[in-house]
């Protein structure tokens, strides 16, 4: 399996805090890529990192084999990969069909004249903008709720929406921050399945999520941040019997050898 991401020894200090240290992983073309680790382990800098949201001090990152433009976050939506967040970022006041056609309209092409004139090309191109938004709802699971204002819908069907409008983008690896945060067993059973079905489709999957239990089992790998540091990188099999990771999940000293 070829590689798609190479990140390769980056580091990012905020004031006195190494968030950062040089920090190497791969993730392949068509895995789901877990990354984990205690809190402040420097996970969401990572994530940031990759997708433009902060700059790091050093190191690299190669996107299909070419150095990543981090300079800025559309920078990276236009290279292929888009992200979720954390905390919830929909247009609250905007229906969930509207969410997703702005995340669609990266790859419009009429221009600002021809949006203005409203003119043959331009409406061709919003039906067909608005034709696959309707069917990444569906994709998505919540077709039933394209009419509803973003701020309207459940806690998990906005969840559903935020990856929508990040797929509407086309993109080769979707990163997903805590997108489990918040739901109960129903509702994560099915994001796992709707993640699964999202990899199969041909879109890479990058997963941060604090729940240890869904990422052992969905990701093919997982790597392991703590104190901004990579301490594993492996099978999750291999990964969850680690003497490095069982001491930082559970503050146990490591003995040598």
């Amino acid at each position: 399996m070829s590689l798609l991401v190479e990140v390769r020894g980056v580091s990012k200090r905020f004031g006195g805090v190494q968030a950062l240290a040089d920090v190497s992983l791969t993730i392949r073309h068509g895995e789901i890529y877990g990354l984990i680790g205690p809190n402040g382990a420097g996970k969401t800098t990572l994530f940031n990192v990759l997708t433009g949201m902060v700059q790091r001090d050093a190191g690299e990152i190669l996107f299909g084999g070419r150095l990543l433009d981090t300079r800025t976050p559309h920078r990276v939506t236009a290279a292929g990969i888009a992200r979720t967040f954390q905390n919830i970022r929909l247009f609250a006041n905007m229906t969930a069909l509207e969410n997703v056609m702005v995340g669609r309209h990266r790859h419009g092409r009429t221009g600002v004249l021809g949006a203005l004139l409203r003119d043959r090309r331009m409406r061709t191109e919003e039906a067909a903008i608005r034709r696959r938004a309707e069917e990444l709802l569906h994709y998505v699971g919540i077709a039933d709720q394209a009419e509803r204002l973003a701020r309207h819908l459940s806690y998990g069907d906005q969840r559903r929406l935020e990856i929508a409008r990040a797929l509407a983008t086309e993109p080769k690896l979707l990163a997903l921050d805590e997108p489990a945060a918040g739901m109960n067993d129903s509702e994560t059973a099915q994001l796992r399945t709707l993640i699964e079905g999202v990899c199969a489709d041909g879109v890479t999957v990058l997963l941060i999520e604090h729940d240890v239990k869904l990422v052992m089992g969905l990701c093919d790998r997982v790597a392991v941040l703590d104190y901004g540091r990579k301490i594993a990188e492996d099978t999750p099999e291999n990964v969850r019997r680690d003497a490095a990771v069982i001491a930082a999940y559970l503050g146990t000293e490591v003995q040598d050898g």
